[in-house]
C-alpha cells in the first residue's frame, strides 16, 4: 500500500472522528463499513491495541470480519554462531543468549498462532570460536550441511538473509556453506561484478496456508527480499574486490518491489541486515532501515546490524511508534544479538476479492529468560557435535601469563589486552618481512580493543585470569576472524591514522565544574587503534578531526601531540610499515587510504597470536605506555563507565576512581588526567 495513501486516509479517519466527538466508539466491524477504501496498516479498528482485541476476543468472542487473518512474523539477528547457551570466551553455560533460548519463544509464539512463518536476519556463521572451528580445525566438507543451517532447519526457520559477517572467510566458503541450506538464503544487492547478475537468491515468494478467525484455510502469498550493508566491499575487500559488487540497499528493494508484487505477493517483508540509519538518504550508506520503512510496498522489516533494539532505540527518529513497534506506520523488529530477543510482527489481514491488504500492523520484542536453564533442545542437538569439538578446542592451552589480562580500562589508558596483540603482530611480521626490501622499514602495529563493553553490554570484556593461557583466552583477545596485513605509509598519514582513531574521544571544557563524560558513546571501540613502536598523547580539549565514518569535521582540528619514534619527532616524509589487519587495510580510514604498498600474508591475527604465546611460553602483559591524555589546565571532573566488574582493580590505578553502579553491568568511573 503507497505511503500516501495509509496518510490520506488516516486523516479522513481523524477528521471523522473530530465530526462525531462525543458519539459512541466506532465498533471493531463497523470501522470496515465506513472505511471502503484501502486502509492503513496502522489504524486499529476500534483503538484497541492488537493485544487488547485479543483479550477481548478470549472474554467475548471474535467481532468484526469473521474471515480476517493474524499472520506473525517472527524474526532474530545477529546470531554470530550463538546457537548453544553457552559463553566460549568464559568456557561456561550462559542463559543470556543462543537460539537454543530463543527457540523457547519461537515455541511458544507457533502454540498460540499457527499462522506463524520464523526468519533470520544474518551475521550467522561467525562471532564465537564456534564459527571459526568450522573454518580451521574441522573444515565445513563439499556436501556438508553447515552446523549454522542445522541450528535454524531445527526449529523451522522458513528463509533467512546474508549479514555482513557471512563474507568474512571468502565467497568459496560461503557458496560452500549455501550449496546445502535447507531453506532460502536471501540477498538482492550483491551482484556478480563480471556479468552483473544477482550473486545470490535475491527474493522469494512464499505460499503461507493460514486459518482465518472462522476455521477456515487460505493460502496468502508473503514475498521475501533481502539486503546487506554495502559496506561488505570495504569491510572484507580482499575477499570481494573484482569479484561482486554492492548497491545501494534502498534502491535495490524499490527495483525489486515491483518485482516481487507481480509475482503475487500479498505481503512483503524485507530482511535489512543494515542498522537503523537516520532520517536522511545517502546512497551506499551503511544504514538505512529508517529509509526503507518509507518505501511503498513495504509491509514489515526485520533489521539488526547495530546489535540493538526495536521496540525499544531509536526514540529520537521522526514518527516513531515505541508502543506499536511501527517507523513511518510500518512494523519494524530489531531483536538485540546472540539470540537475546525474539522479533515478532503481527499482521491483520482480510481478504479482497483474490487478494489481500493489510489492515493493521504492529511490532514487538520478547526477551528470552535469562533466570533458567529451559532451552529449545532440538538446537542443542542440531550442532551438538560442533559445540562439542570447539569446546574441546578452546581449552587447549597454549602458555601462561605473569599477571591478569582485562580490557577494564583498555578506552582510558594502554592497555595489557592490547599490547599483547601488538607484541604478537610485530613478532610474525618481522618473521615475515626478514630478507625483503621492506625489511630495514620502521615496523610499527596497530590494534584496538575489540571486548569494550558499548552496545554489548557490561559483560563484554577481556578478562583472562593470571596463570595458564588457552585458545579460549587467545579468542577472547581477538574476537573477530582477520587476517595479517602490513601497510607501508608515511609519517603524515600515521598522524592522520591516529587523528582518526582520537575519534573515541568527546571534546572536554578542561574549565567547567561539572561532570564531563569524555568516551564517545557512539564511536565504534574497533576503530580506536593503539598504535605501537611510536609515543603520542592525545588532547581531548580539541575537537575531533573526523567523524566515526573518517570524513572531516574540524579541519584544523588536531588531537595527536609529540608523535615521536625512537625519541625523535616524526618526519612526516618519512616511511614506515604498520602491520595491522584486513579489515582495516581494506577499509576507508584517513591516512590508511593513503598507503603505497600493501602486504597481504593470509594468515590469522588469532593464530599470530597463539604462536606468538607458544613461542614465549611465559608472557608478560604490562602496557608499555606508549600513549597518554595531553596534559590540561584545570581540574576537570572526567567520568567514564566501565564494568562493576573492574572496581576492585581500581586500587592498582591511580588515575581512576570508582564511583557509583549505574545499569547493565556497568559502573561510573572518574577519571584523573596526570
Amino acid at each position: 500500500m503507497s505511503k500516501k495513501l495509509s496518510l490520506t486516509l488516516a486523516a479522513s479517519v481523524l477528521a471523522l472522528g473530530s465530526l462525531t466527538a462525543g458519539a459512541p466508539a466506532i465498533a471493531a466491524g463497523d470501522y470496515h463499513d465506513v472505511a471502503k477504501e484501502k486502509a492503513p496498516k496502522t489504524v486499529k479498528g476500534n483503538g484497541q491495541s492488537y493485544k487488547e482485541r485479543i483479550q477481548e476476543w478470549k472474554e467475548n468472542g471474535k467481532p468484526g470480519k469473521l474471515k480476517e487473518v493474524e499472520l506473525q512474523i517472527l524474526g532474530t539477528s545477529d546470531l554470530h554462531t550463538n546457537f548453544v547457551n553457552y559463553d566460549y570466551y568464559r568456557d561456561a553455560k550462559s542463559n543470556s543468549l543462543s537460539l537454543a533460548k530463543t527457540g523457547v519463544l519461537i515455541e511458544d509464539a507457533r502454540e498460540k498462532n499457527d499462522n506463524t512463518l520464523l526468519f533470520d536476519n544474518g551475521d550467522l556463521i561467525q562471532g564465537t570460536p564456534f564459527g571459526g572451528y568450522k573454518v580451521s580445525v574441522d573444515p565445513l566438507g563439499k556436501d556438508e550441511l553447515h552446523p549454522a543451517f542445522a541450528a535454524l532447519e531445527s526449529l523451522d526457520f522458513d528463509a533467512t538473509t546474508l549479514g555482513n559477517h557471512e563474507f568474512n572467510f571468502g565467497l568459496d566458503y560461503l557458496d560452500n556453506a549455501l550449496e546445502e541450506a535447507p531453506f532460502p538464503v536471501l540477498n538482492a544487492n550483491v551482484y556478480d561484478a563480471k556479468t552483473g547478475k544477482n550473486r545470490f537468491t535475491p527474493y522469494t515468494i512464499m505460499d503461507k496456508e493460514v486459518t482465518d478467525r472462522k476455521g477456515k484455510k487460505h493460502t496468502i502469498q508473503v514475498g521475501v527480499i533481502g539486503v546487506v550493508a554495502p559496506g561488505i566491499m570495504e569491510w572484507d575487500r580482499a575477499n570481494l574486490e573484482g569479484k561482486v559488487i554492492a548497491k545501494d540497499a534502498v534502491e535495490t528493494v524499490e527495483k525489486f518491489i515491483p518485482q516481487v508484487e507481480k509475482a503475487g505477493a500479498d505481503v512483503v517483508v524485507v530482511l535489512s541486515h543494515s542498522g537503523m540509519g537516520d532520517e536522511v538518504h545517502t546512497v551506499g550508506e551503511e544504514n538505512v532501515t529508517y529509509q526503507l520503512t518509507e518505501v511503498d510496498g513495504v509491509d514489515a522489516i526485520i533489521t539488526g546490524h547495530n546489535h540493538d533494539v526495536f521496540p525499544g532505540s531509536y526514540s529520537e527518529l521522526a514518527n516513531v511508534d515505541q508502543e506499536n513497534g511501527t517507523i513511518n506506520g510500518t512494523p519494524v523488529v530489531m531483536p538485540g544479538k546472540f539470540g537475546s530477543h525474539l522479533g515478532v510482527i503481527d499482521l491483520t489481514l482480510e481478504p479482497r476479492g483474490k487478494t489481500w491488504r493489510i489492515t493493521n500492523g504492529e511490532a514487538e520484542l520478547r526477551a528470552i529468560d535469562s533466570t533458567t536453564d529451559e532451552v529449545a533442545e532440538q538446537v542443542i542437538e542440531a550442532v551438538k557435535e560442533t559445540h562439542e569439538g570447539t569446546v574441546e578446542y578452546i581449552r587447549s592451552p597454549v602458555g601462561e601469563t605473569t599477571a591478569p589480562i582485562n580490557s577494564y580500562f583498555s578506552l582510558v589508558q594502554d592497555d595489557p589486552s592490547v599490547q599483547i596483540v601488538n607484541n604478537a603482530q610485530l613478532w610474525y611480521a618481522e618473521q615475515q618481512l626478514a630478507g625483503t626490501p621492506n625489511a630495514d622499514l620502521p615496523l610499527l602495529s596497530a590494534a584496538a580493543p575489540f571486548k569494550a563493553g558499548g552496545r554489548n553490554g557490561g559483560d563484554y570484556y577481556t578478562n583472562i585470569e593470571t596463570g595458564e593461557i588457552a585458545i579460549k583466552n587467545v579468542a577472547d583477545l581477538y574476537v573477530y576472524d582477520n587476517t595479517v596485513f602490513v601497510l607501508k605509509l608515511t609519517g603524515a598519514d600515521l598522524k592522520e591514522w591516529l587523528e582518526m582513531s582520537a575519534g573515541q574521544f568527546k571534546q572536554i571544557d578542561p574549565n567547567a565544574t561539572g561532570e564531563q563524560t569524555f568516551i564517545n558513546d557512539n564511536y565504534r571501540t574497533y576503530n580506536f587503534d593503539v598504535i605501537d613502536g611510536v609515543t603520542y598523547d592525545i588532547d581531548i580539549t580539541e575537537p575531533a578531526k573526523y567523524d566515526g565514518e573518517g570524513a572531516i569535521v574540524n579541519e584544523g582540528a588536531e588531537r595527536i601531540e609529540n608523535l615521536q619514534y625512537e625519541g625523535a619527532a616524526i618526519d612526516p616524509n618519512q616511511e614506515f610499515l604498520v602491520v595491522t589487519n584486513n579489515y582495516r587495510a581494506s577499509g576507508n580510514f584517513p591516512g590508511v587510504r593513503n598507503a603505497t604498498e600493501t602486504i597481504d600474508f593470509a594468515y590469522e591475527n588469532r593464530q599470530a597470536i597463539q604462536d606468538y604465546i607458544v613461542e614465549e611460553g611465559t608472557i608478560d602483559p604490562s602496557a608499555d605506555g606508549n600513549w597518554q591524555f595531553a596534559p590540561v589546565e584545570g581540574d576537570p571532573n572526567l567520568v567514564f563507565e566501565t564494568s562493576n566488574a573492574a572496581k576492585s582493580l581500581v586500587e592498582q590505578e591511580s588515575a581512576i576512581q570508582y564511583i557509583e553502579v549505574t545499569q547493565n553491568g556497568f559502573a561510573k568511573y572518574g577519571y584523573t588526567i596526570q
